[in-house]
C-alpha cells in the first residue's frame, strides 16, 4: 500500500513526442496504455500538432489541456517537443521534463537541432528519451546530465579501445 501511494504521489508522464515541422513521428515513447494502437497513438500526435501548430512556442514552453491531458510543448526549428502528463500532474513537474529533454537535444545535436540532424542521430533521441523517464516515471530532468549519460552509451563497442572516446556535450 505505501508502495503504490508513493508511486501515486509522483508525477507520471504519458508520453514524450518528438515531431517534425510536418507533425510527422521523429521520437516517441509511450508510457501508458490510453492509447492501445498504433491508429490511436498517430491520431492523438496529429490532434495535438494541428491544435498547437497555430502557437508560437519558439521562445518558451507552452502549455493547453487536450483530451483530459496536460501537454507542454516548445518548438526548436523544425522540430517539435512534447511531454503529455493527466490533467492532475503538476505543471511545473512536466515543464521540467520538458525543459532537459530540450536542453539534452540541443547539447546532443550540437545546436544544430533540425529533422535531418535528429533522424541521423536517432539512436541518440531514443536514449535520451529513455534517460528521461522510465515507465511513465521521471528520472532526470537535467539537460547536461542527460546528454552526457546518452553520450556515454553511444561509444561504439566494437571499436577498438584506442579508437574510442567519449562524446562530450557542449
Amino acid at each position: 500500500m505505501a508502495t503504490s501511494a508513493r508511486r501515486d504521489a509522483c508525477p507520471a508522464i504519458k508520453n514524450l513526442l518528438l515531431l517534425d515541422s510536418e507533425g510527422r513521428r521523429v521520437a516517441v515513447k509511450y508510457y501508458t496504455d490510453e492509447w492501445p494502437t498504433n491508429a490511436a497513438k498517430l491520431a492523438f500526435e496529429r490532434s495535438i500538432f494541428a491544435k498547437t501548430l497555430k502557437t508560437n512556442a519558439r521562445t518558451e514552453a507552452e502549455i493547453v489541456m487536450f483530451e483530459n491531458n496536460v501537454v507542454l510543448y516548445k518548438f526548436i526549428q523544425d522540430l517539435h517537443l512534447f511531454v503529455t502528463g493527466g490533467d492532475n500532474e503538476n505543471e511545473l513537474a512536466l515543464a521540467s521534463v520538458l525543459q532537459g529533454f530540450s536542453e539534452a537535444v540541443t547539447l546532443l545535436l550540437r545546436g544544430n537541432v533540425d529533422q535531418r540532424e535528429a533522424l541521423e542521430n536517432l539512436d541518440m533521441m531514443f536514449l535520451c528519451l529513455d534517460e528521461i523517464v522510465d515507465a511513465g516515471m521521471i528520472l532526470e530532468t537535467d539537460g547536461s546530465l542527460i546528454a552526457g549519460k546518452v553520450a556515454t552509451h553511444s561509444i561504439d563497442d566494437g571499436a577498438p579501445l584506442s579508437e574510442q572516446y567519449l562524446v562530450r556535450p557542449l
